[in-house]
């Protein structure tokens, strides 16, 4: 019932930009936390970016703060990474997830993420590179 697509990644020079759409669709709880999360080759999935329904905070990580920015269109259901000033580093498949029990920061800095795997979209390819 619950699905999440993402949507927006590509190939992009060093810092150059790019915006991640996910759609989510098959709930309306009255709170809920949706991530951006990153998974790069050999390496384990990390948290990105989350936001709260509930009162619209968010969290970023270290590696992204002052580049990305998370945002929420209520209306369309949909939430936004904008990305910039990429770096090679960010190279990754982009993933969004849903969550009800956690806060945004919670969900976000969890390691090994812990989001069941019926409650995350199927990725989105970002290559920065010259």
């Amino acid at each position: 019932q619950l699905q999440l697509v993402e949507s927006g990644g590509g190939l992009v020079q060093p810092g150059g930009s790019l915006r991640l759409s996910c759609a989510a669709s098959g709930f309306s709880f009255d709170y809920y936390v949706i991530g951006w999360f990153r998974q790069a080759p050999g390496k384990e999935r990390e948290g990105v970016s989350c936001i709260s329904s509930s009162d619209g905070s968010t969290y970023y990580a270290d590696s992204v703060k002052g580049r990305f920015t998370i945002s929420m269109d209520n209306a369309k259901n949909m939430v936004y990474l904008q990305m910039n000033s990429l770096k090679p580093e960010d190279t990754a498949v982009y993933y969004c997830a849903a969550d009800w029990l956690m806060t945004e920061q919670a969900m976000c800095i969890t390691r090994p993420p812990s989001i069941p795997l019926d409650y995350w979209g199927q990725g989105t390819q970002v290559t920065v590179s010259s």
